[in-house]
């Protein structure tokens, strides 16, 4: 039986979805995810959390279109996903990304190059991409010249050029310190209001998707499922400051009572 996220029309819908990989050099194949089901609102700001190897960045794959489901269906925007990222999709990978001979500027104003857009259209948007990500003052800059997450906040920017309606985010600040994290999630909240797009954020930190979240989509071991779905009850105004709220820390509790045997789990077949 497959695992639901949400049930009814979404922006974004995954209907029983698997990924099967095909053994190699006479191994098993690997069944990595589902059946799992989901459905994201429109404008909702939901994560994923789960065990090493569950299958999350797989699912954040399929709905992206880099890769095609075994099994299943995926929705877009009443379109179906066949394989390739379609328009309205922008994702941010936890790996730099950004291209180290070209300046902030350059970067972000990238893809919009390859779309076919005017001069004019370019730099419109990119100034707005710059300025709304606070790197106004290193425009000229090279990512070399950036902090790590001024770097991430170049990819952000990339991504938000394209003025995109769904937004996919697979461990976009894994490389920062705890300190920077809290404040590049106090800048992401911002964009997601400001955007109003659907953001769907894969993350191991279980703090980071209590603070961020509408919804949070707890995976089991692999192949990953959905074995719960907690709804935060935050305004979407909120801020780094709810990390002091009693409710913060009975989210991140139940969080981990639900991850801590799943973990185990998956951590006993790794050593198999």
């Amino acid at each position: 039986m497959s695992s639901v996220a949400s049930t009814g029309l979404g922006h974004v819908e995954v209907k029983d979805a698997t990924k099967v990989f095909p053994g190699r050099a006479g191994r098993q194949d690997v069944h990595a995810l589902g059946p799992i089901s989901l459905s994201l609102k429109q404008g909702e700001f939901f994560s994923v959390v789960g065990p090493s190897g569950c299958g999350k960045s797989t699912l954040l794959d399929l709905i992206a279109g880099l890769t095609t489901a075994t099994d299943g269906e995926l929705v877009f925007e009443g379109q179906r996903l066949v394989g390739k990222v379609p328009e309205g999709v922008g994702v941010v990978f936890q790996e730099d990304s950004s291209f180290p001979w070209l300046t902030v500027q350059e970067n972000v104003g990238f893809h919009l190059k390859q779309m076919g857009l005017d001069y004019a259209e370019i730099q419109r948007r990119v100034d707005h991409a710059i300025s709304f990500t606070g790197l106004g003052g290193f425009a000229k800059a090279y990512p070399a010249e950036l902090s790590g997450g001024m770097r991430q906040r170049v990819c952000i920017a990339r991504t938000l050029v394209t003025k995109p309606r769904l937004i996919l985010l697979d461990e976009p600040f894994g490389a920062l310190d705890q300190q920077t994290r809290l404040l590049m999630g106090d800048e992401l909240l911002r964009l997601w209001r400001e955007s109003g797009a659907t953001v769907m954020l894969i993350t191991h930190a279980l703090d980071e998707a209590a603070m961020l979240s509408d919804r949070i989509g707890v995976m089991s071991a692999r192949p990953g499922r959905f074995i719960d779905v907690i709804e935060t009850g935050w305004s979407a105004d909120r801020d780094s400051t709810i990390v002091s709220d009693k409710r913060f820390g009975d989210i991140t509790a139940r969080l981990w009572q639900k991850l801590r045997a799943e973990s185990m789990t998956a951590m006993a077949g790794a050593q198999a």
